[in-house]
């Protein structure tokens, strides 16, 4: 394999840095994923839910839902549909724009949140909040929000 001189390659230290970081994000989403098993979600199906039910009149239109969840229109379609399928969200027509759709929380939907959440919120503490010191989880804040906020403004040009 041909080496580029122009590629500035990560140190020894950015590398177990970066490989930590996808460690831990594999583990986590694993554990939380696990954690979600026995209640028949998935960490996808609990963001949708968290998102409806955070949201005005417990609805989103579709494409803004799809935005929200890193999501394909495509991909969040086929997920919506498995969800009704369940029983926790349906589909309504948009008044405004015939061509539109919203995914809107069910009262099981609802039900399932009320139910869930606060396993999922003791999943979190016990797999990443509480293993870290109060100043550990601002020093990362402070540390992810320059990331976080470069990647939102890639990500809104396209």
């Amino acid at each position: 394999m041909e080496t580029d001189t122009a590629t500035r390659w990560l140190t020894e230290k950015e590398q177990c840095a970066w490989r930590t970081h996808l460690e831990v994000n594999r583990l986590l989403s694993y554990q939380l994923e696990k954690d979600l098993q026995p209640f028949g979600l998935t960490l996808n199906d609990y963001e949708i839910l968290v998102n409806l039910s955070e949201s005005e009149e417990q609805r989103m239109r579709m494409s803004d839902l799809a935005a929200a969840t890193l999501q394909s229109k495509s991909r969040l379609s086929h997920q919506i549909t498995r969800m009704e399928n369940a029983g926790l969200v349906r589909r309504e027509s948009c008044e405004s724009d015939r061509r539109g759709l919203y995914a809107a929380l069910t009262d099981t939907g609802r039900e399932t949140m009320h139910k869930v959440a606060p396993y999922h919120v003791d999943s979190v503490r016990k797999n990443f909040i509480d293993l870290m010191s109060p100043e550990a989880l601002d020093a990362l804040k402070t540390s992810l929000d320059p990331v976080a906020g470069h990647l939102r403004e890639r990500r809104a040009r396209g």
